[in-house]
């Protein structure tokens, strides 16, 4: 099969199509041959440092194909392990294209209980495209947030993937939806996704003018990170800041007087649970939710979409095609 293969950790250019042998298969495990995967801030990661994983290495989590064993069109949980505490992980949790090789190939091998009928309104890129970036705006907004009809809710950085799926579900959900963006463009296509409108988070200001905008937000969706102080002087009394990333850092600082005395909850929150998973896949179906594409390249176009990514010009997701 062809694979994207990465023998060295560093830049893109650590991103080589090879010819290998095709998975074999293993008791409880499914050959999925992959129709498209898609490419998320994590791979960036991993492909950057490794983070003490095995090379070489196949990365990527996202992936839709068929079945060798039934013929069946699926969609790939990426989940491996989670364990049986819905409010987290166990220790053993990991994701594909960590430990074991991903999607960033023709061929994967998968446990057969991470497979799920993909949903059939969507085209091979856009089911491929929906796990990762679904299933995290869907655990972090409704899980974890609690999200109630009405309320009103942040989304950080209009443009990835998280926040495009972020924006549609809190909408979908009876929400007032806003975002920030460093582009006025990026701004525009968010709210024909259903937002009612951003702010441009270049200004230093952003936390005020959203204050202004809204009178405060029950919930921000944040997967920027070092920001954090920022995000909760968005918030109402009460409100909840949920964190799933961070993209501009791994520290920040709050004022912890304003925690408390505003009543503030700090949430953090990862890829999700089985059960959320089918849970995320209702909830699009219900809705016919469709994953913005961004781009869809072959495999051996990885290089560049990641090159994409690294440069913070995409809008939604980055799809490549084994087909």
């Amino acid at each position: 099969m062809q694979a994207v293969i990465v023998h060295q950790w560093g830049g893109p250019e650590q991103l080589t199509v090879e010819t290998i042998d095709d998975p074999t298969p293993m008791p409880g495990h499914a050959i999925v041959e992959l129709k498209a995967s898609a490419i998320n801030w994590h791979d960036i990661l991993v492909r950057r440092s490794g983070r003490g994983f095995p090379l070489p290495r196949i990365l990527g989590i996202d992936g839709a194909g068929i079945r060798r064993d039934t013929g069946e069109e699926v969609v790939i949980y990426p989940g491996l392990n989670w364990g049986t505490n819905t409010a987290a992980p166990s220790p053993q949790f990991s994701i594909l294209g960590d430990h074991v090789d991903g999607t960033y190939a023709e061929l994967v091998r998968v446990p057969t209980e991470n497979l799920y009928p993909k949903p059939a309104y969507l085209s091979w890129e856009e089911a491929a495209a929906l796990p990762v970036g679904a299933l995290t705006a869907y655990r972090a907004i409704i899980t974890r947030a609690g999200l109630r009809p009405g309320e009103t809710v942040l989304v950080l950085g209009a443009g990835s993937g998280v926040s495009t799926f972020s924006v549609m579900i809190a909408s979908v959900l009876g929400a007032t939806v806003w975002v920030t963006s460093s582009s006025t463009e990026k701004i525009q296509r968010v709210c024909e996704l259903g937002a009612a409108g951003g702010v441009l988070y270049t200004n230093p200001d952003w936390p005020q003018h959203i204050i202004e905008e809204t009178g405060g937000v029950d919930v921000v969706v944040d997967g920027v990170g070092a920001n954090l102080e920022q995000s909760l002087a968005c918030l109402k009394p009460g409100g909840r800041v949920v964190v799933f990333g961070a993209t501009a850092g791994t520290t920040g600082s709050i004022d912890i007087p304003s925690l408390y005395f505003g009543q503030h909850t700090i949430l953090g929150s990862t890829l999700g649970t089985e059960e959320e998973f089918a849970g995320m896949l209702t909830l699009s179906e219900s809705h016919r939710l469709r994953p913005v594409i961004d781009s869809t390249r072959p495999l051996s176009d990885a290089r560049a979409a990641h090159e994409r990514i690294e440069s913070r010009g995409h809008f939604g997701k980055l799809v490549l095609s084994a087909t």
